[in-house]
């Protein structure tokens, strides 16, 4: 799949409700990984169901910035991880506005949050592509 691909795929799977944005973006970023299968697949939604509003209800991180991250883990599992997230935080920041969910959804003054929830997933996808061989 190409960047846009995956981006529209789990702009999608979050805007139909078929997933919180970060299972989106954890299943766009696996979904055709030779070395996942689907009860690995089945397995990483579930962990990833938490992730609805951002971390703490709405108080912390967003829920797609974190699927990123999961899925750097998942790509890679190294120490440079804990960089490429650095990098991934940086950059989503850079792109949203923000990185905390409720700051992401605040009203703004035109009456529309900072990023709706499907661009979120864009961004960490974006970020996710972005950061693969700069750690």
């Amino acid at each position: 799949m190409t960047q846009k691909e995956r981006e529209d795929y789990g702009a999608l799977l979050r805007e139909e409700g078929r997933a919180n944005c970060c299972q989106a973006v954890v299943e766009s970023l696996t979904i055709d990984s030779p070395t996942t299968t689907d009860a690995e697949r089945n397995l990483l939604r579930r962990a990833a169901s938490g992730f609805r509003t951002g971390m703490g209800g709405m108080e912390a991180t967003c829920g797609a910035l974190c699927g990123a991250v999961i899925a750097a883990g998942l790509s890679d599992g190294s120490p440079r991880t804990g960089i490429r997230s650095r990098q991934m935080h940086k950059r989503f920041q850079q792109l949203a506005g923000a990185t905390i969910c409720k700051e992401l959804k605040a009203i703004q003054p035109d009456g529309r949050p900072l990023c709706e929830c499907s661009d979120c997933v864009r961004y960490a996808i974006r970020a996710f592509i972005e950061t693969d061989n700069q750690s």
